[in-house]
């Protein structure tokens, strides 16, 4: 290969046999998926570019965080100014909020986005230097009924996908009153153990010592295992903020387990922290999180309005979904191949794969010429559910033979009934589904009661309706058949 693809990162092709996570169906799936629940919560779609000036990730992320100091993507434009790939979404969805001065129009807003993020981190499992992220922000509301939400947001999109065994994550890291207090006790308990620490929780010592807590190095792990709990540093606000969070995840019914090392990467969160995570993927087994970062707004120029986010990975969803088995969808396929033999044939083969189109039928036709072995091992190769040749007879006869590739089957149809069979057949699951839910009995009177109403309102209306389209043809009949001066 002349120009391989850059370490760290990877395509996503429309099917790919060897690692099915990256084929571009399941990604249209969970995507589409993403946007459905979202939605439904009431959140709309920000999209922000793919960088921005440095400054920005060094205020909010913190220019000792490790993606600030060690992992970004940052070079000088032509015009001098340092620009950064942006590593992760909040801060840019920030800066937009305040910039279009969206806090004018509505005292809250629920925004998300889908996009890719870029960080220059060692390539293993479950890491890449472009990965792509779900993310939610929720401004304007400082209740923990707000944190409850979001965190039923994102439980939500991953039950829908039909995740598993997944854990809750939860801490509260308090005001910032409560982590100065807190840190000075940390500090207290870490000096002795200091030259035992790994050299980058030694740099962490002064400048951050919370990221120690969240350290990876089995060193650190052991010697943080004893270290004083934040919430034993909370004060009252932030102690009934959490409480009442917790209630509201028990009244959800969505299990959680309390972690107080947990403190996240980012610099800007306070209060609720939480993170997500998967037994299937490994010793990278988070597979989403966020937390709560009241201040961030105003530190960056905007008003001061409490917000709270998550952000997930596309890439980390897929991977669990496959590895816990779970039912995946299968590769778009059309409905039928045509195969045309002779010009006029393809004439109207191309004329009318263009009006099932326009009908919503999927459908493709063969340009080539070749042989019809090879046309019809093309037909089964890309998962056509039928497939018409059409000649010179069937163009006399203006009948084709629609053939079932499943099961050889093969069925007679004027050409001129192609489109409205095809358009039964494709939406014909769709019906008999509805029609099965609708025939179900009504769980109770109300239902019985509500729907009802709804079919006599319903009724009423055609009703009313037929007899406005009646009384108007009596005064057009009547028009027509009186006479008029010329």
């Amino acid at each position: 290969m002349k120009y391989p693809i850059p370490p760290g990162v990877f395509d996503i092709i429309p099917k790919d046999n060897q690692e099915t996570w990256k084929s571009s169906y399941l990604w249209d799936f969970v995507e589409k998926t993403i946007r459905k629940t979202a939605k439904d919560f009431g959140y709309q779609e920000i999209r922000t570019p793919a960088f921005e000036r440095t400054e920005l990730f060094q205020r909010s992320v913190g220019e000792t965080s490790d993606i600030v100091s060690k992992e970004m993507y940052t070079f000088e434009d032509k015009g001098g100014r340092s620009m950064s790939l942006r590593p992760e979404g909040t801060a840019p969805v920030m800066r937009a909020f305040i910039e279009n001065q969206m806090h004018a129009s509505a005292p809250i807003h629920k925004l998300f986005y889908i996009g890719p993020m870029f960080r220059y981190e060692r390539a293993q499992a479950g890491r890449y230097r472009q990965h792509h992220q779900f993310g939610a922000e929720a401004i304007g509301n400082q209740s923990p009924e707000q944190d409850a939400e979001l965190i039923d947001l994102l439980y939500t999109l991953y039950q829908r996908l039909g995740l598993k065994n997944l854990s809750l994550n939860l801490n509260s890291i308090g005001d910032l009153s409560c982590r100065l207090a807190f840190r000075e006790a940390l500090k207290d308990y870490l000096r002795p153990h200091l030259a035992s620490l790994s050299q980058d929780s030694q740099n962490r010592f002064e400048t951050n010592p919370l990221r120690i807590l969240d350290s990876k190095d089995p060193r650190d792990k052991e010697i943080v295992a004893q270290a004083p709990s934040i919430l034993d540093f909370l004060n009252e606000e932030s102690r009934e903020h959490f409480e009442k969070l917790k209630q509201l995840l028990t009244l959800l019914k969505i299990p959680y387990q309390i972690n107080p090392l947990l403190v996240r990467g980012l610099d800007y969160y306070n209060k609720t922290v939480f993170e997500v995570v998967a037994g299937e993927l490994g010793a990278q087994n988070s597979i989403g999180g966020g937390g709560r970062y009241d201040g961030l707004i105003r530190d960056l120029g905007g008003p001061d309005l409490p917000s709270i986010g998550f952000g997930t990975g596309i890439e980390r969803i897929i991977q669990t979904m496959i590895n816990q088995g779970i039912p995946l969808p299968t590769p778009p396929r059309p409905s039928l191949f045509l195969i045309p033999l002779g010009e006029e044939a393809k004439r109207v083969c191309f004329t009318l794969t263009h009006e099932l189109r326009q009908h919503g039928i999927p459908c493709q036709m063969d340009f080539s010429g070749k042989k019809m072995g090879k046309l019809l091992q093309y037909a089964d190769q890309i998962g056509s559910t039928y497939v018409a040749v059409i000649g010179d007879q069937e163009l006399e006869n203006q009948e084709i033979e629609l053939k079932e590739m499943a099961t050889g089957s093969k069925f007679k149809l004027a050409i001129n009934e192609l489109t409205p069979t095809l358009k039964i057949d494709v939406t014909g699951q769709t019906y008999l589904k509805l029609w099965e839910e609708l025939s179900a009995p009504f769980a109770s009177e109300g239902q019985n009661q509500f729907f009802a109403e709804k079919l006599k309102a319903s009724l009423s209306q055609t009703q009313k309706l037929t007899e406005q389209v009646q009384h108007n043809i009596e005064k057009m009949k009547k028009l027509v058949e009186e006479p008029y001066d010329v």
